[in-house]
């Protein structure tokens, strides 16, 4: 009983409400998917449409739809093609049998001429509109002739004409039928499209002419219905000109409705304005327009009848789905839901990219995984080579020994060990083996001394295998390492790809009517960011004919009101006095660097073995870097600049600083096997705090010189290219404004001569400055050194003052107190 109590009772809880909302919706798209595939796949869209055109007049004698449209579905949709025809004729039967038989008769006459000719065409889509032309033309002389017997001038003209007319329409229809046959189009709606689909769609609502219900126009109805539509969906515009044309056709088709165009162009016009105000909106723009225009008489009608009309486009108005709307919506440019489908496209690609350069970051995460990961049989392996070694020795000595069974089968593991000892002795001793192990071994092996050769011979091999392993092992890790920076750079880019930009639309008002009111003219404002050290705003002003209003007035408010330093990065000036000119503003460093450089060539020679270079890096570094390779000369300078640029290259390309050295010493130490190194001392400045990070690699220490006290930069690496896998020591140091970074090659440290203590006279030195000039440091203490060998160089030298200063605007800000909380 309580089994049965508790299968009843359990399942309340996990009853879902949303279910019938999900079953309602699969329900409404199951429908939708039917009716489409009834009306589109099937046809039966097609037969409606060409009824009606069957039916539509011109000047109430002229039927230049049928042909065209035969044609269009012809070339577009061949096989819907007969389903077109059957709907054409039997629209033409409402007229009359003579229309309908014309009708049959021009498609047929088009496509015996089409099939006919077809293999001489080049494009078939441009022919087809001149065999409509010669179809209509030939086809209305032919109907003329047959029923008055002779053909006037006036029935040659009404044949131009509607053969004229045949050849607009199927250029339009040939634009407008791929509109309405294909249910799933992504594309964007061209203007021309946009006018060809009215057109057709007005086209078909003359077949409507001369229908009634309850005696309303049902051609007025389904006009008035069409621009509210268009409208409703693409604002003023778009729905005036839909009432123009809608309104053009229907007057051509009927004299007497002329007025309308006038009726739909106003309603059109109304309505996109007050679109804001939703349906209603739109409706009550339609309301407006039909009692204007209907207060002037509509020719025998009534105000009474032309409101019931509208009222009944009104009401099939507001019964329209609001996702046939929207649907429309998305493929006409200028609309709210264009603009969300079109940021919803790019979105998605920016996701797709960021994935995709995930991915591509998570495969270096995991080669580098692999190629750091340890080998965990690394015992076993070294137990097994150890085994093979003295496998080799026993084949070529204890095989033919007459005492291989004592040996090796009684006293195994004895034989082992000393072999095994003898072995690591001379791998550690340069091949030479101790005494007391010499005798012991000489006891218990009636061979030893050729066992003793046959190991020395074989630890050679074994000694090459191992290093070759070793470096094998090393260039695993700095192939991980490299590929561990990679993937971390590819990962920052992937989340800087899914940055979107934040809506700063407040700020943008605060900042605009700030810089009015203080009698600055702005145009347009966009903020882009306002991050911290990272502001980016783009303005828009009046042609400025070059009297620096933006970097005099306007960046000196934007500092003030924002908090920080802003500068003028960028200015595109305008061409002509009324134009405008556009201007980027950016946050300024909170320091900068000027630096002063000094350096001489051994015995006065022009070229130096020492290189330097200053690299701006992105996100506000600085970096100074010296290299002297290996000797001087010509080969010194070449090594030496090639190693500041391949490390310029990989660190402004994201790469962290200590992986970046590492894979200049591994291209440096792997790609040549002569005795060529380079020393590398590199100063990463951070400009927004001014905090540097020394990476020493074989240099010279620096000095920083801060008013009276000097303090020394030292760390202990050996050069780049000697070994392939080496741990870089990092020193750091918090710089401060007015303070000297000077950073020299050996030649100028270890240049004075007569000299036991380099540190203490560079120190000295440099405390004995009264300049703080870098220029003029770098070019005194240049002298010193050469004064001190009395004016001969010996060595490459080279000097790099660099000095560090607080970044002051030129011009002072200007209060704006009253929008800089506001704006923050």
């Amino acid at each position: 009983m309580e089994k049965v109590e508790r299968n009843i009772i359990d399942p309340v809880g996990d009853v879902n409400f949303n279910k019938h909302k999900i079953e309602f919706g699969n329900m409404l798209d199951k429908l939708q998917a039917k009716v489409e595939t009834f009306f589109v796949k099937k046809g039966i869209l097609l037969l409606l449409i060409g009824f009606l055109l069957g039916r539509a007049l011109i000047l109430a004698k002229l039927t230049p739809f049928a042909l065209p449209f035969f044609a269009a579905v012809y070339f577009v949709k061949k096989d819907k093609a007969p389903l077109a025809l059957i709907g054409l004729v039997a629209g033409a039967a409402t007229l009359s049998i003579v229309n309908s038989a014309f009708a049959f008769c021009t498609a047929f006459l088009f496509l015996f001429a089409f099939r006919l000719t077809k293999k001489w065409l080049k494009t078939e889509v441009r022919a087809i509109p001149f065999y409509v032309f010669f179809t209509l033309g030939i086809g209305e002389i032919g109907k003329s002739y047959l029923t008055t017997g002779n053909v006037s001038l006036y029935d040659g003209m009404m044949a131009g004409v509607e053969a004229s007319l045949g050849f607009i329409l199927t250029l339009i229809f040939l634009q407008s039928i791929p509109l309405l046959s294909i249910s799933k189009r992504r594309q964007t709606l061209k203007t021309e499209e946009i006018v060809c689909l009215i057109i057709m769609l007005a086209s078909i609502m003359t077949g409507t002419i001369g229908w009634s219900l309850y005696d309303l126009s049902i051609e007025h109805i389904m006009s008035r219905y069409l621009v509210l539509v268009f409208s409703f969906v693409a604002g003023a515009t778009v729905g005036s000109t839909v009432g123009v044309v809608t309104g053009l056709i229907f007057s051509l088709a009927n004299i007497t409705s002329f007025y309308h165009m006038s009726l739909l162009a106003f309603s059109g016009l109304l309505g996109g304005l007050l679109k804001e105000g939703k349906k209603i909106g739109v409706a009550v723009g339609l309301l407006i327009a039909t009692l204007l225009i209907g207060m002037y008489g509509e020719g025998g009608g009534s105000l009474y009848k032309t409101l019931l009309e509208t009222s009944a486009a009104i009401l099939l108005f507001i019964l329209t789905p609001q996702a046939l709307t929207s649907k429309l919506a998305k493929h006409i440019p200028g609309t709210p839901e264009y603009s969300a489908e079109q940021q919803q496209y790019m979105r998605k690609m920016r996701d797709v990219t960021a994935q995709r350069v995930e991915q591509f970051s998570s495969v270096f995460q995991a080669l580098s995984d692999s190629f750091s990961s340890l080998d965990e049989s690394g015992e076993i392996d070294k137990d097994r080579e150890l085994d093979f070694f003295l496998g080799n020795v026993t084949e070529k000595t204890c095989q033919t020994c007459f005492k291989k069974e004592n040996c090796w089968s009684r006293n195994f593991n004895t034989t082992y060990e000393y072999m095994k000892d003898i072995m690591n002795e001379m791998d550690q001793n340069s091949g030479v083996v101790p005494l007391k192990l010499s005798r012991d071994w000489e006891k218990h092996c009636t061979k030893s001394k050729k066992v003793v050769d046959a190991i020395q011979q074989e630890l050679t091999f074994y000694q090459a295998n191992q290093k070759l392993k070793k470096q094998v092992q090393e260039s695993r890790r700095l192939v991980a390492d490299q590929l561990l920076g990679v993937s971390t750079v590819m990962g920052n880019f992937a989340k800087e790809i899914q940055r979107e930009r934040d809506n700063h639309y407040k700020q943008e008002e605060l900042i605009l009517e700030a810089l009015r009111e203080y009698g600055v003219h702005i145009e347009h404002v966009e903020i882009y960011s306002l991050e911290q050290g990272n502001v980016d705003i783009d303005i828009t002003i009046p042609y400025c004919n070059g009297h620096g209003e933006c970097e005099k007035i306007i960046a000196p408010m934007l500092s003030d009101i924002l908090g920080e330093n802003i500068v003028v990065n960028a200015e595109e000036c305008a061409s002509y006095p009324n134009g405008y000119c556009h201007v980027t503003f950016r946050s300024a460093k909170a320091f900068t660097i000027d630096t002063g450089v000094a350096h001489a060539a051994k015995d006065g020679g022009f070229v130096s073995g020492d290189s330097y270079s200053t690299i701006e890096l992105g996100g506000g570094k600085h970096a100074v870097a010296i290299s002297d390779g290996m000797g001087n000369g010509e080969r010194a300078h070449i090594e030496s600049q090639e190693t500041l640029q391949l490390l310029q290259k990989i660190l402004q390309s994201g790469i962290e600083e200590k992986v970046a050295i590492k894979s200049v010493n591994s291209v440096l130490s792997l790609r040549t096997t002569d005795e060529i190194f380079s020393t590398l001392d590199l100063a990463m400045i951070d400009l927004q705090n001014a905090a540097v990070r020394f990476l020493k690699i074989g240099s010279t220490p620096s000095f920083i010189k801060r008013g009276n006290s000097v303090i020394k930069i030292q760390a202990s690496n050996l050069p780049m290219g000697i070994i392939q896998e080496f741990d870089v020591d990092v020193v750091s140091e918090q710089l401060k404004a007015g303070d000297l970074l000077i950073m020299m090659s050996d030649g100028v440290f270890e240049g004075p001569k007569h000299v036991e203590n380099y540190d203490l006279w560079m120190k000295r030195k440099i405390g004995e400055l009264v300049t703080d000039d870098p220029q003029e440091v770098a070019d005194l203490i240049m002298e010193e050194v050469i004064r001190s060998r009395s004016g001969y160089i010996e060595d490459d030298m080279t000097v790099v003052v660099s000095k560090i200063k607080h970044n002051t605007p030129k011009w002072s800000s200007i209060p704006v107190n009253k929008y800089k909380q506001k704006a923050n």
